[in-house]
């Protein structure tokens, strides 16, 4: 009997203990406790000692430390219709225990969902340029459409970052090709405007050198020293056109002489073949009514008392090519190789420049410029 006793003694001790054990419950400071009795909500305990009723009151534990969260990577397409991989990282708390365990059934999962469907819908609706270069805004405004979805669930949402945006290798080469090209841009404004300036200040050192020349002088003087510094072996002198200019003056009217005598001959030796193939037919029909006497030198134009074609035709008015040349009218190929055979001389008659262009050109003879 009294064995009996000591061992319900001995089991009411040990569920005593248990039950002592069990209904105190120890709080960290970060950490607060939603106490249920009998399925009603009380009043948030916490931290330190709490004290539980067994078998009464359930007690969760709930953090009030900020909580990482980072949201996997989503496939977007922007609103210039570029894909886009974009991983984010949200910071959120709970600042309201009660909410955050009787609103929403898992206040962590609920937040990140919240946070993914709502980095596909803003970033969507963005370019991808306003998506690189614009990320503090787009920041702002997730962080505040997940914070008014997290509110009533007792969650404040303080910050949502975008991590990283990967678009595809062909849209990097072409942003690096548009960022060339702006770099390119903007050197070429800036020495447009660096040219524009020294124009000016060009502008004033002109008029402070014309109220004295010397001044010009010595900036020679300046640019040859220089020169001279670098040892090369080509020296450049400057020279006023103050100096060149009597001499530019006085050569004037002799180069332009010069040059109109130049034309003149070329000119003249430049004919063309169809006026010389007309003129020579002109003198053709001319030469061909006139008898042969008339055509050929006479003796005084000969070196000697006989011409090269024989005695005959210096004695008397038959040619040496026989009598049968003076019987009648010659032909023009026939005077024209009479003259070729006459040897020149200063006293000899002078053919008309007609008849004399006609015989060059049927003798295929070129004819010379007339001095």
């Amino acid at each position: 009997m009294i064995t009996a006793i000591v061992v319900i003694l001995i089991v009411l001790l040990v569920v005593a203990v248990t039950a002592a054990a069990s209904s105190v419950r120890v709080l960290r400071e970060y950490e607060r406790g939603v106490v249920f009795r009998l399925g009603r909500v009380m009043d948030k305990r916490g931290p330190g000692v709490v004290l539980l009723t067994p078998g009464i009151d359930r007690m969760v534990r709930v953090s009030l430390r900020t909580i990482t969260l980072k949201v996997p990577p989503q496939e977007i397409i922007t609103r210039d219709n570029v894909p886009a991989r974009v991983t984010a990282v949200a910071y959120y708390r709970v600042i309201d225990p009660n909410k955050a365990i009787v609103e929403v059934q898992n206040f962590g999962e609920a937040t990140l969902q919240v946070a993914q469907t709502t980095l596909r819908s803003v970033l969507g609706g963005a370019d991808l340029d306003t998506l690189l270069a614009e990320r503090d805004s787009l920041n702002e405004n997730l962080q505040h459409i997940i914070d008014t979805h997290t509110e009533p669930w007792g969650i404040k949402v303080t910050a949502v970052e975008i991590k990283d945006v990967e678009i595809p290798e062909r849209m990097q080469h072409a942003i690096a090709a548009q960022a060339e090209a702006e770099r390119e841009r903007r050197a070429k404004i800036i020495n447009a405007e660096g040219e524009a300036q020294a124009a000016a200040k060009l502008a004033e050192a002109a008029d402070v050198i014309s109220v004295n020349p010397v001044t010009l002088q010595l900036r020679y003087l300046q640019t040859l020293r220089e020169i001279g510094v670098n040892q090369n072996s080509t020296v450049v002198f400057p020279m006023p056109i103050d100096l060149i200019k009597p001499l530019m003056g006085a050569l004037g009217p002799a180069l332009a002489d010069a040059v109109v005598d130049a034309g003149v001959d070329a000119g003249n030796h430049a004919k063309p073949p169809a006026a010389a193939i007309e003129a020579g037919e002109s003198a053709s029909a001319e030469l061909a009514g006139k008898p042969a006497h008339e055509l050929a030198p006479g003796p005084e134009s000969a070196a000697g008392p006989e011409s090269a074609a024989g005695p005959e035709s210096a004695a008397g008015p038959e040619s040496a090519a026989g009598p049968e040349s003076a019987a009648g009218p010659e032909s023009a190929a026939e005077s024209a190789g009479r003259l070729e055979s006459a040897p020149p001389s200063e006293s000899a008659p002078a053919i008309p420049p007609p008849a004399e262009a006609a015989a060059a050109a049927l003798a295929g003879v070129p004819r010379e410029a007339d001095s």
